[in-house]
């Protein structure tokens, strides 16, 4: 009995046109975030833009919120996929070089693709409302992170037996969700973990959007430094 597994049926030409024309709507779209910020845009500056009738845009995107959700699943896809190579890359017990190489690919990311970042990171867009299919795409960055904090508890590295300052319950019980991927981390390095997610994230917004400018020069190594020091606080 044969065990090979079936081979997919070949796209059709008008699968092909589909998708080719997708990619093109959602890439003139960006162009468009660039130039207009996420509350600016629109379907039917885009259907002009590609020369195509504003009626038929529609086929593809029924509505500006879906497009807009395509775009942000992309976003968060794309960061993740670029923290994930980088955890990758690095020896699975060297925890230091491993949270540097993912920081600093989500650091390059968004310096790269400042509006896409601006999108997923930024201010809300007015009236979107995220919908549950961008809630796996959004965690796949914290789950390297988290990843890299149960690796390190596991190891050894990363030290656990402090006592962090008293926690209300209701974060108790956000750190319990956050348990069902890092079942073995205790709340102490939990709380470390999302302090330094914080500070990760605090700190690219604050380049990103201006707020070092005349202050900072040296940006990579600030960013460097500042990734150091969170790594020595996460180890404890």
């Amino acid at each position: 009995m044969s065990t090979t597994s079936p081979v997919s049926a070949p796209r059709t030409a008008r699968q092909r046109a589909r998708l080719e024309l997708t990619a093109e709507i959602k890439a003139t779209a960006r162009r468009h975030l660039a130039d207009n910020g996420s509350s600016g845009l629109s379907l039917r500056a885009i259907a002009r833009e590609l020369g195509m009738a504003s009626s038929a845009i529609y086929r593809y995107f029924p509505s500006r919120d879906e497009l807009l959700t395509a775009l942000i699943v992309d976003a968060y896809d794309a960061v993740g996929a670029a923290a994930e190579q980088a955890d990758a890359e690095q020896p699975r017990a060297s925890i230091e070089r491993r949270w540097m190489a993912a920081t600093g690919a989500i650091r390059h990311w968004a310096l790269g693709d400042p509006h896409e970042y601006a999108l997923i990171y930024g201010s809300p867009v007015p009236g979107y409302r995220a919908p549950q299919d961008t809630i796996d795409p959004a965690t796949r960055v914290t789950l390297v992170l988290l990843r890299i904090a149960r690796d390190g508890v596991d190891g050894g590295t990363i030290r656990t037996g402090t006592r962090p300052a008293p926690i209300p319950r209701s974060v108790r019980d956000d750190l319990a969700r956050i348990r069902d991927v890092a079942p073995d981390v205790p709340d102490e390095v939990l709380l470390r973990t999302l302090a330094v997610w914080a500070q990760l994230f605090g700190s690219i917004s604050l380049e990103l959007f201006g707020h070092t400018h005349g202050v900072i020069e040296d940006g990579d190594g600030f960013f460097e430094l500042l990734m150091r020091q969170a790594m020595h606080f996460l180890i404890g």
